[in-house]
């Protein structure tokens, strides 16, 4: 039985899900999200201000689109109403970070400044120079925006310089011994 499946998503005031055609959407005031649901697996239904998944089926592929499905929903529902968020750290001198309009544009020590253009649906805010804020609706998209941004210049281990995550903890090296 999954663990995660089996607990109801509660759907917080002021957000709409409808089931229809098998797709599952959800829209609250940041936007909406829409996600395809394999109803040969899993099954959703929708009452009392919860939604529920349950499995077809005691097939492998059916438990595992259980938690899945549940877990998609989940993140769906809480993006609507209150957006994620991802707090990129710049460590180093001369590393700093702005922005262009709704783009970033991040200095990391190369011979020219690094653009990244926002993707639909993200937002950045820079509230100092070495730190940004990726916010927006779809979790997976504000995770992979903030896997990019820290893929141009990741920390190293011996000065901790780079970009990083505000929640990750870089495991120092020592130094060369003289």
């Amino acid at each position: 039985m999954s663990r995660v499946g089996k607990y109801p998503v509660t759907i917080p005031a002021g957000v709409e899900v409808a089931v229809v055609n098998d797709i599952l959407t959800a829209k609250g005031k940041h936007g909406s999200l829409a996600l395809p649901i394999l109803s040969d697996e899993v099954t959703v239904a929708i009452e009392d201000g919860t939604v529920t998944v349950n499995p077809v089926k005691e097939t492998k592929k059916a438990r595992m689109l259980w938690g899945t499905t549940r877990a998609n929903i989940a993140n769906m529902v809480k993006g609507v109403s209150e957006k994620w968020e991802k707090t990129l750290d710049i460590v180093g001198v001369g590393y700093r970070a702005a922005l262009k309009g709704k783009d970033l544009e991040l200095s990391l020590g190369f011979s020219h400044p690094v653009n990244y253009t926002a993707p639909e649906g993200i937002e950045f805010k820079v509230p100092q120079p070495t730190q940004v804020v990726i916010s927006g609706v779809d979790k997976q998209v504000v995770g992979q925006v903030a896997s990019e941004i820290r893929g141009y210049r990741p920390p190293e281990p011996y000065k901790g310089k780079g970009v990083k995550y505000a929640d990750e903890t870089i495991l120092r090296k020592e130094g060369k011994k003289k």
